[in-house]
């Protein structure tokens, strides 16, 4: 018995170091698993996060590279579009004058925006204007602003929408082309674009404006890329400086035929293509709806060739080079409130509604009532504006564009023909503060300019034409044969 006791107490620590180092051995892999498996899971994580960020990285930089071309695109289209268009329907001792209004506008507002006009526009302010605290374009930088585009630099967007605010008062001068001074010109842009250019923008587009239907305006217009803020404005601030100065000499008595429809040729089919980063690129990014938007622009300016051009045939017995290029701008006018919100059908529809429509304003109505706009401003961008953004509240689709929505996120209806029959209202409301802002604003900078510096040239100056009287150079110079 005292033999199998001390047996025992040989034996048993024995079994029981065996057994805790067995299990030591079966637990020990596990802990070391679990502690793989938690680093292991951990760097899923982070292989995820940056596949992601390198994901979001490649998207911003994709829209940042359409942006830019959209900007360099809308900037081509005041030039040389604009300035080769508008110099081609003037008489050729204006051709200069012409252009360089065009041109001096590039360089002028670019300033102005840089100034004070971005922050008027897009800066924090009430529900008209934006405030100051982008003045100097402080704040504006790498970093998106995502109120306005999530994916791109605010410096990038701001750069964008320079190009808009330059193009909208170059428009103006085709009203008063071959009659104003060159500086009465300078004074009046500077100051149409921060009275009327920039509330209205702000008003459209920017954060708080009443019309603003993105982010909850008390009437939310639809207004893509600029029926109201650029082709409203511009066409009938552009009837109200046609009225003020008064007819040129001689019209409409005597003729005054293009100099060149060729270079306006050129120029509107540069104005088609710079049309694209225009429309398209008001998306805002390189995806579906900047190719809706881009579609629709070009079916737009289509149908309008064949309506303005088949409306002439019809009255001329035949159609001219002239007014197909009219009738593409007409379409592209009309198209851009609605570019982002309807399809390629509504499209057609729109374009060549405003084919028809702005050829009578500017062959009946003009006419009818005797005031010389000049290369027809107001009939095609008041007019076309105004028909485009009236249209676009029929026509929008929350399928193109699902921007109206109720507080669970529920997609609701865009347009009269969706259901949404007050968004009609909506647009006429917008087409209304439009015209009130535009006929205002220039009679009042009109009289000021007026008063102060004088707007009109000398009758002398206007017969001798504009290239010499107040540039000293001429368009032409022909060598005649000693």
């Amino acid at each position: 018995m005292g033999k199998s006791y001390v047996a025992w107490l040989i034996v048993l620590p024995l079994l029981i170091l065996i057994c805790t180092a067995s299990l030591l051995a079966q637990t020990a892999p596990a802990s070391q698993t679990a502690t793989v498996s938690s680093a292991a899971a951990d760097a899923q994580i982070a292989r995820v996060a940056k596949l992601e960020q390198q994901i979001a990285d490649a998207k911003g930089s994709a829209d940042n590279a359409w942006m830019l071309t959209s900007a360099a695109l809308v900037l081509m289209m005041t030039g040389p579009g604009l300035a080769l268009f508008y110099g081609g329907l003037v008489r050729k001792k204006n051709v200069l004058a012409t252009m360089m209004q065009s041109f001096a506008l590039m360089a002028i507002v670019t300033v102005v925006w840089a100034i004070l006009g971005y922050s008027l526009s897009f800066g924090p302010g009430n529900s008209l204007v934006g405030g100051l605290h982008n003045l100097f374009l402080h704040g504006v930088g790498a970093q998106p602003d995502a109120d306005y585009a999530a994916t791109i630099p605010a410096q990038t967007f701001m750069v964008y929408q320079l190009m808009f605010a330059i193009i909208t008062p170059a428009l103006i001068t085709g009203a008063f082309a071959e009659r104003m001074k060159f500086s009465a010109m300078v004074l009046f842009m500077i100051l149409w674009s921060v009275l009327v250019y920039d509330p209205m923008a702000h008003m459209v587009w920017g954060k708080g404006g009443v019309l603003n239907a993105a982010l909850g305006g008390r009437f939310p217009t639809l207004d893509f890329a600029g029926g109201t803020v650029v082709h409203i404005t511009s066409g009938v601030s552009a009837l109200v400086c046609a009225l003020y100065l008064g007819r040129r000499v001689g019209y409409p008595r005597q003729a005054m035929p293009p100099h060149s429809v060729v270079l306006s040729f050129i120029g509107a089919c540069l104005l088609w293509v710079g049309w694209f980063g225009f429309n398209a690129g008001s998306a805002l990014s390189a995806g579906s709806l900047a190719t809706s938007a881009f579609v629709a622009t070009h079916f737009a300016a289509a149908a309008a060739v064949i309506g303005w051009a088949g409306a002439e045939w019809m009255r001329n017995g035949k159609p001219s080079a002239l007014g197909a290029i009219s009738g593409s701008v007409a379409g592209l006018v009309a198209i851009t409130p609605a570019a982002g919100f309807v399809g390629p059908r509504a499209a057609l529809a729109i374009g060549l509604a405003a084919g028809v429509f702005c050829y009578l304003m500017v062959v009946k109505v003009k006419a009818r009532f005797g005031y010389d706009d000049s290369l027809d401003a107001f009939g095609v961008h008041g007019a076309g504006g105004t028909l485009g953004a009236l249209l676009t509240g029929v026509f929008a689709k929350s399928v193109v564009n699902p921007i109206f929505k109720d507080a669970q996120g529920n997609t609701l209806a865009s347009g009269l023909l969706e259901g949404n029959a007050h968004q009609l209202v909506n647009q006429l409301v917008g087409v209304g503060i439009a015209w009130a802002l535009a006929i205002v604003g220039t009679l009042i900078i009109l009289k000021f300019v007026d008063m102060t510096i004088g707007l009109r040239v000398t009758e002398e100056h206007e017969v001798q034409g504009l290239d010499l009287s107040q540039h000293g150079e001429e368009g032409y110079y022909w060598e005649v044969p000693a």
